[in-house]
This record gives structure tokens, C-alpha cells and sequence, in this order.
């Protein structure tokens, strides 16, 4: 992926995101294998990724993430509303990736909304704040 916005090329803000866990939420099995291969390789415990609110809703059940990485639409036409909002009463960090312009989503519900297709340093951006929260784990 190349990075089209002024934070200079992806490798000069690689996230170190071990001991990171992260949920992925995504309908696009192809997109969640990326998400997952790239995730992994910068050290983060990948959890997913999953097609449904009820696959992501068993997952949180058994440990919660840091972060998650949802997608507004998921399978059979499914939005992912209530999936976000039980992850904000748990605490969870959501990023919210979209195909759509615009999404009926309070600002505050999510960390960041990134527009599908997804530029690499731009879900870096997103994490980092993530990376660096526990820093002496």
C-alpha cells in the first residue's frame, strides 16, 4: 500500500503493536486476511477475523480487545451499530472502516473512521495511540 496523505511512507511510523490485542470485524474475507497478516507481522495478538456481530459478540465474551477493527457493514446487510456500542461500554477502542461517505455514527463512538479502500498508514495513525498506551509491557 502507499501512503497518499503528508504523514510521510508507512515505515516511518511503524506501530510496535506486541502485546496488542485486536478484534477484526469484517464481512470481506480477503480484507480481514490482510488486516490480519499486516496486524501480525507488527507483533499484535489478532483475534478474527469474523463476518457477524454475534461471531465478534462470542469473541469479546471469551477476553476483550484493546482495539477492534469494524467494519459499519458487515454480512447479509447487518450494520454494526450495537456491536460498536458494546464495545464502547466494555472500553474498547473502535476504529470504524466504511465503504460509505458518510456514516450515521457519533464522532465519539469511534477513535477513527477510515475510508475503505484503507491506506496502511492511515490505520497505523490509528493505532498508535493504542501502541503506546502501556509502554513499560
Amino acid at each position: 500500500m502507499n501512503s497518499s496523505n503528508a504523514h510521510g511512507s508507512p515505515e516511518a511510523g511503524l506501530a510496535d503493536l506486541t502485546g496488542i490485542r485486536i478484534l477484526i470485524v469484517e464481512d470481506s474475507w480477503q480484507i480481514g486476511i490482510a488486516l490480519k497478516s499486516l496486524l501480525t507481522a507488527m507483533g499484535a495478538d489478532v483475534v478474527g477475523p469474523v463476518a457477524t456481530a454475534a461471531d465478534a459478540e462470542r469473541l469479546i465474551s471469551e477476553q476483550l480487545p484493546d482495539v477492534a477493527i469494524v467494519d459499519f457493514s458487515l454480512r447479509d446487510g447487518e450494520m454494526a451499530h450495537n456491536l460498536i456500542d458494546r464495545l464502547n461500554d466494555h472500553g474498547v477502542r473502535v476504529i470504524v472502516m466504511s465503504g460509505y461517505a458518510v456514516l450515521p455514527l457519533a464522532p465519539e463512538k469511534a477513535v477513527a473512521i477510515l475510508q475503505k479502500p484503507i491506506i496502511e498508514a492511515q490505520l497505523l495513525a490509528a493505532l498508535r495511540p493504542v501502541s503506546v498506551k502501556t509502554p513499560g509491557q
